[in-house]
């Protein structure tokens, strides 16, 4: 394929996720939303107002930058996940594996989808967020940076497990059991130096940690982990992914029937 036949063969798998998005909104981008409304109602408003500051925060300033990459990660995630597995269910995939776009760019297709789906969210959220609590931007290259790297990050991890799952049943395994307790546990709600020491080191085990830290970073300027550790973290799962990714399309693994 020339490279302009690949081009518009990448903005048609964008252009047909971004319609499905949109036209079924209620399903992807209402639900994050809304729950993400309860959780600035119930923990900053109710709760948070009983709490001190934390890093000279007021407590629902300190949680919306982890509450808007909680809703990015999960739709990122979701997204791509979903979109594979029906595709493999229905063989539509079976239709672009045998087309002429090569095996980078079909990836990239699934992975851009998952990627707008999240930021759309993001944004959503950012300006949920705003009705609640006032937010300052230190720095917005980071800030960008951290969202749409985390984006991408879990729209290939969510094409790994579209691409394991053998059932629907499989797509929500990793989402309940991995992911959930990770992102919950990813200093969203806390600062870990809140922790005794031995947990403070326990939770440096989790990448969703660098992660929230990086763009709570982007936003006040604050992390408890330092900031070029949390982008080489995030540079380094996304090249392991990548790899994964390539590996199965090229294997057939979980993409071939």
């Amino acid at each position: 394929m020339t490279p302009q036949k690949q081009f518009t063969a990448y903005l048609t798998m964008l252009r047909n996720d971004f319609v499905r998005i949109i036209r079924i909104w209620s399903q992807t981008l209402l639900p994050p939303v809304v729950t993400t409304s309860l959780y600035f109602i119930v923990f900053g408003t109710f709760i948070g107002s009983q709490l001190a500051p934390i890093h000279g925060l007021q407590y629902i300033q300190f949680i919306v930058p982890g509450l808007i990459m909680m809703s990015v990660i999960t739709s990122s995630y979701m997204n791509t996940v979903s979109t594979f597995y029906f595709a493999k269910w229905t063989h539509t995939l079976d239709e672009i594996l045998v087309s002429p776009m090569p095996n980078w760019l079909v990836v990239a297709g699934f992975v851009s989808g998952g990627v707008m789906r999240g930021l759309l969210v993001g944004v959503l959220v950012a300006v949920v967020g705003l009705f609640f609590t006032h937010l300052t931007i230190f720095n917005l290259a980071a800030l960008i940076l951290a969202l749409v790297l985390t984006s991408i990050l879990f729209s290939l991890a969510g094409l790994i497990n579209g691409a394991l799952a053998k059932s629907f049943d499989g797509i929500s395994i990793v989402p309940t059991f991995v992911l959930t307790p990770l992102t919950y546990l990813g200093g969203i709600f806390y600062s870990i130096q809140q922790f005794p020491p031995f947990w403070q080191k326990v939770s440096l085990f989790n990448p969703i940690l660098y992660m929230v830290n990086a763009f709570r970073w982007g936003f006040f300027g604050i992390s408890d982990i330092n900031i070029g550790t949390c982008f080489a973290v995030l540079l380094g799962f996304i090249a392991l992914f990548i790899g994964v990714v390539l590996f199965f399309f090229r294997r057939g693994i979980g993409v071939k029937n």
